[in-house]
Order: structure tokens, then C-alpha cells, then sequence
């Protein structure tokens, strides 16, 4: 029988030197001798794709050494970075041409920069993109991760990574332990829902069939702005995993507190993947009323489901040989309803993941709570990167 491949996220370390606005993951950062090892890389499963995320995945000075060792059991890896460490990125891309790599950008420069806290952070974040498109990098974009402050930079930040080839990924706010954050919301659903709908009609205009598709995506974040059930069903812990610095694998990053489905420094994969904590986080998953709308979850779903996407795009497709502007964000019921006052935004908000004042666990160990005794997680992470900057 031929094995079956998974969809993995493998989050390096919980460090990060920026200062996002919409994210609290600085505040709590991992100890970096707990942080997974290249022995528990090793017994990860094959993988038809692995995304490397963080915190800020680059802090790792080993992380050459990860995506070496990924490489052996993954067709297809993309990192996920605020390209503040330009020389390192370059260095890695220069051994592994074939990966992908994400830069966050949330907006044009004066907007980006604000969301992100990283002093000149889209100028760095812009200029080591156009260095890897020079060394002829294909699989290199930007993510954004939209919310009212950037909604109106949708569509430029679009063209930009269009005019220059590039991939163009995004999200809307979410809560989670991952995030450390519980109040992330959108409060003006129809302007943001609006550059949504823009963007969605320039990826139709698209000759590339991966656009259209994005515009299904991106058809569903409105879908969840507004709180809606998602429009495809969740198979997370199924045939898809995250797995966090500490080695807890996890059936994604968007839950409100951790669920762990095993530890892989302590167990192989099989004896995790097949164990009885695994099946009751997929119970869990079977039952999760969060509706989360993130790439992670939403690709594989995407594939697994495809006429149902596929549908939608041929559908838009043929409208837009008679219309200028084929998709309207006005198709969903419930963007209607608001309109018409037919409900209220306070019983939209009531249907967000927005936990309205819940305080939120941050996942980290004991000892990584530990080392925030007397220090910020902005002071231990900036004086760690002082440290290697000398070395």
C-alpha cells in the first residue's frame, strides 16, 4: 500500500523580534534549549508539504540544518518570515532554490510598519523579496494578514507582488493560543469586506488558474469576517498536523487553548499519530464550533473537496465574460442581511472567534514561562539576537 503523505506545520521556535500589533507571540517566546531538535525533525512522517513558521523562524541559527533534514521527507517546503534577516534568508535560498519563502507584509510602508513594529520593516521585508526574485527564486511572496488598519492596501500590496511575479497569500485576524491574543476582530465588516471583493475581482481577471482558486479563498475570508460557518469542512488531525517548539503535536494553531495529540521527543510517530490522546483531539476537531478560515486548514480542504471550489471559480468565470466585476460580495446572505439591518453587529460579533475579553493560554512550558520572571519576552528575544549579531 502506498503511504499516505501528510500536511505538516512545524513552528521552529516561539522568539520573534517583531512587535505585531495583531499578534502577542513576542510577549511569550520559547526557551531556545527546549525548542525542537533536529533528532525529533528526524522522526517526522513524509510530508507532500511542510511550512516552517514561528515566531520568527530565521532567529534559529540551525534552521539551514532543519530544512536540510525537511527536505528528506517533504515535496514541497515554504517558510514563513518577516524578512528582517536578510543575509541569512539569501544564504539558506542559496542552498535550497527550490523552497518557498513568505514574507509578512501587512500593507503599504507607513501602514506595514505600524501593524509590525520592525523599524523599516517593509523596506527590509521588499528588499530581500526582489533579492531572491534576482537570484531567480520562483516559489517567494507576500502574506498579509488583513484587518481594518490595512484593508485599503489589499489591492496595491496585490499589484505590487503581481507587477514583480510574485505569490501573494493572505488571512484575516484570528484568536488562539498561538497568537496570544483573544480580542482580534474586524469592526468595520463591510469596507474590509469591500477590498475582499476588489482583490477577489482581480484574481478572476487572472489568466492563472491558481489565482482563481485563491479568489475562492479569499471568498471565504469574507465568509468568516462575517462569522459564518466555514464554507468546507475541517480535516485537521486528519491528514494535517502543526507541531510546536516543545514537540506536542497539535491538530492546528487555531484553537482557543492547546490540544495535544502526543509528544514526538517522547514517542515515534505512529505511536503518537495512532494514540488514544490523537483520537480524542480529532473527536474535538469533529466538534469545533471556531470556523477558522486559515490557509492551513482551508488548502488541504480545498483539494480534498475540489468541485466544491471548483464550482464556484467556473461559475465566475463564465459571468465574467458578460461583467466587468463578476463576484460581489453582496452574493452571501449574510452580507445582505447586515446591510438591510436584518442583523446587527453586535450578534455578528457574538459569532466571531473573538472571545470578547477571554484570557487566552499561551502554550509555553514551564520553563519558558520560567525565564519570564523579572524580563519581557521583548527583553530576552532582543538580547538574544544581540548575542548572535556579535558571534
Amino acid at each position: 500500500m502506498k503511504e499516505k503523505k501528510l500536511n505538516g506545520t512545524v513552528i521552529v521556535t516561539y522568539r520573534c523580534n517583531a512587535r505585531c500589533s495583531m499578534c502577542n507571540r513576542y510577549k511569550a517566546p520559547s526557551s531556545p534549549d527546549e525548542e525542537i531538535t533536529i533528532e525529533a525533525i528526524k522522526k517526522l512522517p513524509k510530508m507532500y508539504f511542510t511550512n516552517i513558521t514561528g515566531g520568527e523562524p530565521f532567529i534559529r541559527t540551525d534552521l539551514k540544518e532543519i530544512v536540510r533534514e525537511l527536505y528528506k521527507k517533504s515535496d514541497r517546503i515554504v517558510i514563513s518570515t518577516n524578512g528582517f534577516f536578510t543575509d541569512r534568508i539569501v544564504d539558506l535560498c542559496k542552498e535550497f532554490p527550490n523552497i518557498g519563502i513568505r514574507i509578512s507584509i501587512e500593507g503599504l510602508e507607513e501602514t506595514n510598519n505600524d501593524i509590525r513594529g520592525l523599524d523599516d520593516g517593509y523596506n527590509r521585508g521588499y528588499e530581500t523579496l526582489k533579492k531572491l526574485r534576482e537570484m531567480g527564486m520562483k516559489d517567494v511572496g507576500f502574506g498579509m494578514t488583513v484587518q481594518d488598519q490595512n484593508a485599503k492596501d489589499l489591492v496595491p500590496l496585490y499589484e505590487i507582488s503581481d507587477q514583480m511575479g510574485m505569490e501573494f497569500a493572505t488571512a484575516s485576524l484570528h484568536n488562539s493560543f498561538y497568537f496570544v491574543e483573544a480580542k482580534n476582530i474586524i469592526k468595520d465588516r463591510p469596507m474590509v469586506a469591500e477590498n475582499f471583493e476588489k482583490l477577489i475581482n482581480e484574481l478572476l481577471k487572472s489568466k492563472s488558474p491558481k489565482k482563481w482558486m485563491r479568489a475562492y479563498f479569499n471568498h471565504g475570508l469574507i465568509n468568516y469576517i462575517y462569522g459564518q460557518k466555514r464554507l468546507l469542512p475541517c480535516d485537521m488531525s486528519f491528514d494535517t498536523f502543526f507541531i510546536d517548539p516543545y514537540g506536542d503535536v497539535m491538530p492546528c494553531n487555531g484553537t482557543k487553548d492547546k490540544e495535544v495529540m502526543g509528544n514526538i521527543n517522547k514517542q515515534s510517530w505512529d505511536e503518537l499519530w495512532n494514540s488514544p490522546e490523537a483520537e480524542s483531539v480529532r473527536k474535538k476537531v469533529r466538534c469545533c464550533d471556531r470556523d477558522c478560515w486559515m490557509i492551513g486548514s482551508v488548502s488541504p480542504a480545498m483539494h480534498k473537496y475540489i468541485w466544491v471550489p471548483a464550482t464556484w471559480v467556473i461559475w465566475h468565470k463564465f459571468k465574467s465574460l458578460f461583467m466587468k466585476k463578476p463576484y460581489s460580495m453582496y452574493e452571501s446572505k449574510i452580507v445582505r442581511d447586515y446591510r438591510d439591518g436584518k442583523v446587527s453587529k453586535e450578534e455578528l460579533d457574538k459569532c466571531s472567534t473573538c472571545d470578547m475579553n477571554a484570557i487566552i493560554k499561551d502554550g509555553l512550558s514551564e520553563a519558558s514561562k520560567a525565564q519570564l520572571l523579572g524580563k519581557t519576552g521583548e527583553e530576552i528575544v532582543d538580547a538574544d539576537i544581540a548575542e548572535q549579531m556579535k558571534g
